[in-house]
């Protein structure tokens, strides 16, 4: 299994999550990943709650790190959210976790929380898993 660090130095190459949204990796787990993000004004809609593309950019972020946990590239296949409640507050949290795995595909479910815990959102994301031979750079 890569190590937080590791992890934590691949997706740092992925600017738009890590530099403009803010996203951190917090934690890997031998079945997942923990992340969060700020809630800056730069992530609120008209209405003055998460933009759904902010919370989304979050969950997909934690099944990117959660699937390449170990050795190859995953790279998604589809995903679908559903959005529970606004998100607001000062962070939001996602938990990525496997939910099956084969050889060449997988798929993981991520829950988008509040700071209280709350359900802001609800995802499944599947992922192609290409040879172990295809390393991250």
């Amino acid at each position: 299994m890569r190590t937080l660090e590791e992890l934590r130095t691949f997706f740092a190459a992925d600017r738009f999550a890590m530099e403009l949204c803010g996203i951190t990796i917090d934690a890997v787990e031998a079945d997942g990943a923990r992340l969060s993000m700020p809630l800056t004004p730069a992530h609120m809609n008209a209405g003055g709650v998460a933009q759904g593309g902010a919370v989304y950019t979050l969950m997909d972020t934690a099944f990117a790190v959660a699937s390449n946990l170990e050795e190859g590239l995953t790279v998604s296949q589809s995903a679908t959210i559903h959005y529970l409640r606004p998100g607001t507050g000062e962070r939001l949290y996602a938990r990525a976790a496997l939910l099956s795995a084969g050889r060449t595909t997988c798929l993981y479910r991520v829950e988008v929380t509040n700071e209280r815990g709350d359900l802001v959102a609800y995802g499944t994301e599947s992922g192609f898993r290409k040879p172990p031979s295809v390393k991250m750079a």
